[in-house]
């Protein structure tokens, strides 16, 4: 084709959309390839069955950059979040807790398990609150490069040792726990009731194939503490429309600026000349050139598939073929003819419309993952739920809802092979729904539609390698300049005029736009677009 742009994206997920928006507000001539017919990747929307529009995958919204969203307008666009009110943990002996929003409610829950830990919640959630406002000066740029002695890059380091100065010494003790330690272990420094470190450790496992008690995972618990909603941190909430609401509204930013947007036009590979991307070959054979190109894909995706190890140093090779995905997670959508209620507290109250945990002590998920450890996936899972429909009435029909269920875990690495996984995926779907059964009477009597994603379906439906949702794991090994190769953790990859803007880079998984936002960027101060 004739036709050449500055920059092509691979990929219309939701980083590959604003990656786009910031391009073409400079000014740049660029165009976004999605395979789907939808976009939106992980975080889409899709109406399954008449009348019910699907979080297919992604399905709830708090690390999303603040500054992302006033700097593309994208409230114009159609962005809205609806704020989850509660954290409601269902026990199997009839009793229950609810962690709302108000913290005074919140610490008389606690207190029926610890009054002792009722007193210390509150401090832990401004210590948290605290670490996450300060980890934004980690996430909110691109990572530093610790070898290198340019003027930025010490400026940068500077920054960032000077964020951690500020922390002061108990707090610096307490960060250096938090990216060392279990996510189960750094709880019990704070807590004595297993009612409430159950759902509070789950958090930091999460996209990672890891239990409570693995070394690290606290920092994940971390990651999902730096969110926050309108000012307020630590706040999750429903995207409107469901999660792809939030991608639509950053394609029609991308739009407005100027960016063309085609869906249904998988890219079969990027095109190398002399070393250096010269654009992309689509999978019906078309050529389309470009001064750079970008790909939202993963890692392995990005370098072993769009590349091809042909083009590949053996030291960069060997570090993606290092790069951990080894996703764990599955969804089982729900399409229900009524509410849902729950035995341990009837009605339809508001500890429903937030998340729902089925978390109900720390051996059950740790027997969860010692089954996936042998490549089974959790006969008893712990799993996510939301109702979406209770505080968005717009994604199902008038008295009908939605339960959505996050389940954790399926490893994509089953003892039968993951591409025989088709295989077990109504198993697995019935081992949820009997799960959410035991706590939600006539529960199958409710169900109209069910759709089950196990990880090899996340990687066929949406290219995530593994079914990773944050295309790879959010382990220390595999963050800030580390994130996903050493040496070209600055969104630029080892092939020149080829560039990385997914979950795979810094700072890494969740619907954060981070990665979209600080590429553009950072290909824009460097003049390569």
């Amino acid at each position: 084709m004739s036709q050449k742009y500055d920059a092509i994206i691979i990929g219309g997920g939701h980083n590959g959309l604003i990656c786009a928006a910031y391009l073409a507000k400079a000014g740049r001539k660029v165009l976004v390839l999605e395979k789907r017919h939808v976009l939106g990747g992980a975080a889409v929307s899709e109406e399954l069955h008449p009348g019910f529009t699907f979080s297919v995958a992604s399905y709830v919204v708090s690390l999303f950059r603040p500054h992302i969203i006033r700097e593309l307008n994208l409230a114009k666009h159609g962005y809205e979040v609806i704020p989850m009110d509660c954290s409601f943990l269902p026990l199997p002996n009839g009793d229950s807790l609810a962690r709302w929003a108000d913290p005074n409610r919140s610490r008389r829950e606690i207190a029926r398990f610890s009054k002792k830990d009722s007193e210390v919640y509150p401090e832990f959630s401004r210590v948290m609150t605290h670490m996450g406002k300060l980890a934004k000066t980690v996430i909110d740029h691109p990572a530093p490069d610790i070898t290198s002695l340019n003027p930025k890059e010490l400026k940068a380091l500077f920054r960032l040792g000077k964020t951690f100065k500020d922390l002061g010494p108990e707090l610096l003790h307490l960060n250096t726990k938090l990216i060392t330690m279990s996510a189960l272990d750094f709880l019990d420094l704070w807590f004595e009731s297993e009612v409430l470190k159950a759902p509070m450790s789950v958090s930091g496992i999460i996209g990672t194939f890891q239990g409570v008690r693995s070394p690290g995972t606290a920092y994940v618990l971390l990651h999902h503490y730096m969110g926050q909603l309108d000012g307020a941190f630590r706040s999750w909430g429903f995207s409107k429309g469901g999660t792809g609401g939030i991608s639509i509204a950053c394609a029609n930013a991308a739009r407005s600026f100027g960016a063309e947007i085609r869906t249904e036009s998988g890219v079969q590979q990027v095109s190398i000349k002399n070393g250096k991307a010269q654009g992309v070959v689509l999978e019906n054979g078309d050529e389309i050139l470009a001064k750079s190109v970008i790909s939202n894909l993963d890692p392995n995706r990005t370098y072993l598939k769009m590349v091809g190890e042909e083009h590949l140093e053996e030291d960069v090779l060997k570090e993606v073929n290092r790069y951990k995905l080894r996703g764990s997670s599955g969804k089982v959508n729900l399409a229900l003819d009524r509410v849902p209620e729950f035995s341990c507290r009837p009605g339809v109250g508001e500890h429903l419309k937030g998340d729902i945990a089925i978390a109900p002590s720390i051996d059950y998920l740790e027997k969860a993952f010692d089954q996936a450890k042998y490549g089974e996936f959790s006969t008893r899972p712990y799993i996510n739920a939301v109702i979406p429909s209770l505080t968005d009435p717009s994604v199902a029909p008038p008295g009908k809802h939605i339960l959505s269920c996050f389940v954790q875990y399926a490893p994509y690495h089953i003892k039968e092979r993951a591409e025989n996984w088709p295989d077990h995926r109504e198993a697995f779907g019935e081992t949820v729904i009997d799960t959410m059964a035991e706590y939600i009477p006539g529960l199958r009597d409710m169900i109209l539609y069910k759709q089950v994603l196990t990880p090899w379906d996340l990687e066929q439906k949406m290219g995530l390698t593994e079914g990773n949702i944050f295309q790879g794991e959010l382990t220390l090994e595999q963050l800030l300049f580390q994130r996903p190769v050493s040496g070209y953790a600055k969104y630029k990859t080892s092939i020149d005029k080829l560039w990385m803007c997914g979950s795979g880079t810094h700072p890494g998984g969740g619907i954060m736009g981070a990665g979209g936002e600080l590429c553009a960027k950072t290909m824009l101060q460097s003049r390569a677009v």
